[in-house]
């Protein structure tokens, strides 16, 4: 599977089809995967934390997730398919496990959002086999709640804890699921207690303006990005 570096980070060239179709034969053949879903932030943390760069260049997929790391790849002269989102690929696997059966456990949000979420989609995906956790617990909590994803057994883990705690949650927790995904902020869209961007937004790679004019306090968060744009102009510049 071929793989482009963008600032230390190693993405798979993938788009949303293809990760879905190797997910789906991950779960079907019992292949165990770990998957990273890495936007800019979360690319430019990792270049100052060696173990956050150990731990997502050693997953088994690393995607694209934002037109943040798109263009970035074609800075550096490559071209990936179309940027793969946590929130797409969600919806994508829950299609696809609507038609399996298969066992999918929500991990993250405020108390009360998994359960909120669970109910809405049980509306649209009655095929799916769903369980879920809050994200609001303690280190001394933590192996209560890996007893019960234990024992729901889920074919896929959708975790939801915020980056990069998502991604050590997912290192650490081998054997949890067959597939351990980070998803950021996806339980709460599923929930309704978050809107997702507008379409207009989503086909002019817009969401994230969408986002911080929803919630200004992500201004703190995204203050990152001029960093990032700047430190990929600056690696192109001395390439």
């Amino acid at each position: 599977m071929e793989k482009i570096d963008i600032l230390g980070t190693k993405i798979d060239v993938l788009g949303l089809k293809e990760s879905v179709k190797i997910i789906s034969e991950g779960v079907a053949t019992g292949q165990e995967l770990r998957i990273v879903t890495a936007n800019p932030e979360l690319i430019y943390s990792a270049q100052k934390n060696e173990e956050l760069q150990k731990i997502i260049n050693t997953a088994d997929l690393v995607l694209p997730d934002g037109i943040g790391v798109v263009w970035a790849a074609r800075q550096f002269g490559y071209r990936l398919p179309e940027r793969v989102t946590g929130i797409d690929l969600t919806l994508r696997l829950l299609e696809e496990g609507n038609q399996r059966r298969w066992r999918i456990f929500l991990l993250g949000a405020r108390p009360g959002v998994p359960e909120k979420a669970v109910t809405e989609l049980y509306r649209v995906y009655p095929g799916v086999v769903l369980s879920g956790h809050h994200g609001y617990f303690s280190k001394e909590k933590e192996p209560l709640v890996i007893e019960r994803i234990r024992k729901f057994a889920p074919d896929i883990l959708l975790v939801g804890l915020g980056a990069p705690r998502q991604e050590l949650f997912n290192a650490a927790n081998q054997g949890l699921a067959m597939v351990r995904m980070g998803v950021g902020g996806t339980i709460d869209v599923l929930s309704g207690e978050v809107k997702r961007a507008p379409q207009f937004y989503r086909d002019n790679k817009l969401e994230w303006l969408y986002r911080l004019a929803a919630n200004p306090s992500r201004i703190r968060r995204q203050a990152v990005l001029p960093l990032y744009v700047l430190r990929v102009l600056w690696k192109k510049y001395r390439q």
